[in-house]
């Protein structure tokens, strides 16, 4: 998933807050400083924080978040960086959701891209904010600047003994020249007091207690509910309804139609029931008694879609890179390992349903979404409402779970339909769990065909990896069909290990099953893929799996990003190494276990970061038991370690989840699995024990809310195959497998 372009470091705003002269600095596309004091304020914007950071004269410091929180914690982290460069005491930090005018913000949240994407920028509007507290202090003591320090929320002067709080001080350095951002002194790292140290989630107190607000918790006055029939086949419409049955349920208060919407939103359209409350809709929906035609898509099912798979397979493909000779080292080599990956479609499953609240008035629209990209539902509004943007309101909620999900963008559409039908009433279109299940946009199935060879010496004298599948970009991206293959590889096409000859083939499948962004991406499948391969050919040269991946990675490189050379961070095969080594150390590689479990290890590159994985397993009358897992991830400096962690627990959970118990089949051009009860979740009892061991690096902050779930499911299959002898090259992993 693309993540969001970070504001521009080098443009900024100063302005007053409404409760009098404030300093407030930040970041917006224009190339003009402005200075304003409270005698400009009616010049300003009406809502009067536009901007990263405001510091009033109650020395109040307020972060205003241009990101969503989706519980990755970036309402705690982001403030940590703020509060480390202006010397803070943590209690004096306030957040606040950023209101949605992309004049001055970027919204937008996913690939694992907050931190790492604010920690520049933020660092150097608290040093500016700082510097310029520092210089009004100076003037009003009429010192010299170096003998001023900030502390504790404020500037002390040594030799005097005096102090002046940032609050006492922003009416006079607003009046000051903003800082040069490249230029600003950043304060030593190793003088950090916040950054580095556990943190309490600023908002965990409140979703602990029920306070926090999330999407399906709005409650405007006047609201009114609605659900959807959607043509349980993807692509398919209705033909026919009974309005009079459905509108014969109490509650139920009018029947609507709404169309689909192709390109950028893919909605099925449907038929709409609203009502007084959610129950009413649903009932009256179950009434509909709809007839439907059943599209293009109607015969489409996972047999039919492997065996397109395999027809692919079958021939040659588009070759995405080539290196050297594979085929010709292959057909020489002495030890060759030929198989197949197989993968399926997968949901996001977030446990808020998809939901969404509009208002469309004749003046104005207001929206209440649980939403990764704010500014992409106040375009879609005010598009369908024919009201200008500044007159479209979004509040950007709390949200149950993101994993790429609510980065899309039919269920706004839908609550934008409706609302319009509707008229001036707020109305929340609210999605059940079947809904959410069988109208998902799914992670791609894929099939991958890999063959490699070892010579004499261990070393990997080949690695062919063929890959068919339903490919995100050749949905969403402009021309994608000609390059579908950009969105499928990501860490495979450019490998940690050595070789030679080294050759990567695509061949796109068609399906009408709607895909797009899931939790690590492609990541997901191709850290299966390659950490399970290499695991096999370790075993084909008879060496520990630990030691053969460290082996091939030779001397320490740093290996550019061979799907964004231009933008990407090159792999570092030190930092690689080192992680394995960790979490190798941590788990007790190579020492004895208890009967019947063994281990089994793996280590990825993505999102910039680096993670590797211990397993520890178990399996008995063909069940896997997954005991413990020791996590070593080295994602730059760590802001609020507690978090890192609590993130990569969240992963690793998903990522059992999704390899142990999870697939979406297709039968009949329509989703088979509707709940949790044929779509699980790990239970207690079969979470395992997770350890994770944060490297404490100096480099900048990378991603971590992805990062942890590539190595899970190769590190346990990897541990299944050290006990039992059996490989598992589908997923998710099945009893006859272990047979």
């Amino acid at each position: 998933m693309a993540s969001a372009t970070v504001v521009n470091r080098r443009d900024f705003l100063k302005t007053s807050a409404s409760a009098g002269a404030a300093l407030v600095i930040g970041f917006r596309f224009s190339r003009s400083a402005l200075a304003a004091t409270a005698e400009d304020q009616e010049k300003q914007p009406a809502n009067p924080f536009t901007a990263w950071v405001s510091i009033a004269p109650d020395n109040q410091v307020t972060l205003i978040l241009g990101k969503s929180e989706m519980g990755q914690g970036i309402m705690t982290a982001l403030p940590m960086i703020l509060a480390e460069e202006l010397y803070l005491d943590w209690k004096q930090v306030r957040i606040e959701q950023a209101p949605t005018n992309p004049a001055i913000y970027e919204h937008g949240t996913g690939g694992s891209g907050s931190v790492a994407g604010s920690w520049q920028p933020l660092r150097q509007a608290g040093a500016a904010a700082r510097e310029m507290l520092i210089t009004a202090a100076a003037q009003h003591w009429n010192v010299n600047r170096d003998t001023c320090k900030p502390k504790d929320g404020g500037v002390l002067h040594g030799a005097r003994k005096q102090f002046l709080t940032y609050g006492e001080l922003v009416d006079a350095a607003a009046k000051l020249p903003v800082p040069d951002f490249n230029t600003v002194p950043l304060k030593n790292s190793n003088d950090f007091t916040i950054v580095g140290r556990d943190h309490q989630r600023f908002e965990s107190r409140a979703k602990s207690t029920g306070a926090a607000k999330f999407g399906i918790d709005a409650r405007p006055d006047g609201l009114v509910y609605a659900v959807i029939a959607r043509c349980p086949v993807f692509g398919g419409k209705p033909v026919k309804f009974d309005a009079a049955k459905a509108k014969a349920v109490p509650g139920v208060r009018d029947i609507i139609s709404i169309d689909a919407v192709a390109q950028g939103a893919f909605t099925a359209g449907g038929v709409v029931v609203v009502a007084d409350n959610s129950w009413a809709a649903m009932q009256g929906r179950n009434a509909l008694d709809i007839t439907w035609d059943e599209g293009p898509h109607a015969a489409e099912s996972s047999q039919s879609l492997r065996a397109q798979f395999v027809e692919n397979a079958s021939k040659p493909g588009k070759v995405v890179r080539n290196d050297g000779d594979a085929n010709a080292a292959l057909a020489s080599a002495a030890k060759k390992v030929d198989i197949v990956y197989e993968i399926p479609f997968a949901a996001h499953a977030c446990m808020e349903p998809m939901n969404c609240t509009v208002h469309i008035r004749p003046d104005g629209a207001e929206a209440w979404v649980p939403t990764q990209a704010p500014q992409w539902a106040q375009d879609i509004i005010a598009g369908i409402s024919k009201l200008p943007h500044e007159k479209v309101v979004v509040h950007t909620t709390l949200m149950g779970g993101g994993f790429g999900r609510r980065y899309q963008a039919d269920f706004v559409v839908e609550a934008a339909q409706v609302a319009k039908a509707v008229g001036d009433k707020p109305v929340m279109v609210l999605w059940t769990r079947e809904d959410d299940m069988q109208h998902d946009f799914y992670r791609p199935a894929s099939y991958h065909h890999m063959q490699g060879a070892v010579d004499e010496h261990g070393n990997l004298a080949a690695w062919k990896h063929f890959q068919t599948s339903t490919s995100i970009a050749a949905v969403w991206d402009k021309g994608g069909e000609e390059k579908p293959e950009q969105s499928e590889f990501a860490t495979a096409a450019f490998i940690p290990y050595q070789t030679e000859n080294y050759r990567i083939e695509y061949s796109l499948a068609k399906s009408g099953v709607p895909r797009a962004w899931w939790r690590s991406v492609e990541h997901s499948s191709s850290g299966f893929v390659v950490e399970s391969f290499v695991d096999e050919l370790a075993a084909a040269a008879g060496a520990d799996p630990l030691e053969f991946r460290l082996g091939l990675m030779g001397d320490d490189r740093k290996i550019p990003d061979f799907t964004n050379p231009k933008e990407g961070k090159p792999l570092d095969t030190a930092r690689q190494k080192a992680v394995l080594k960790l979490a190798a150390e941590k788990a007790g590689w190579g020492k004895p276990l208890p009967a019947g479990v063994s281990r089994g290890i793996a280590g990825y590159f993505s999102f910039e970061s680096y993670t590797a994985g211990v397993a520890e397993v178990s399996v008995k009358g063909g069940q896997v038991k997954v005991h413990r897992i020791v996590y070593a991830v080295d994602c730059g400096r760590p802001v609020n370690p507690n978090g890192i962690i609590a993130q990569v627990e969240g992963a690793a959970i998903y990522g059992v989840s999704a390899f142990m118990k999870d697939a979406i089949t297709i039968d009949r051009g329509r989703v088979e699995q509707s709940n949790f009860n044929d779509y699980q979740m790990p239970r207690i009892n079969e979470t395992p024990k997770i350890e994770v061991h944060v490297v404490h690096s100096t480099e900048e902050p990378t991603g971590i809310g992805e990062p942890g779930l590539p190595v899970i499911a190769p590190a346990v299959c990897n541990a299944i195959f050290a006990g039992t002898g059996k490989r598992i090259r589908r997923l998710p992993i099945r009893p006859e497998d272990l047979a």
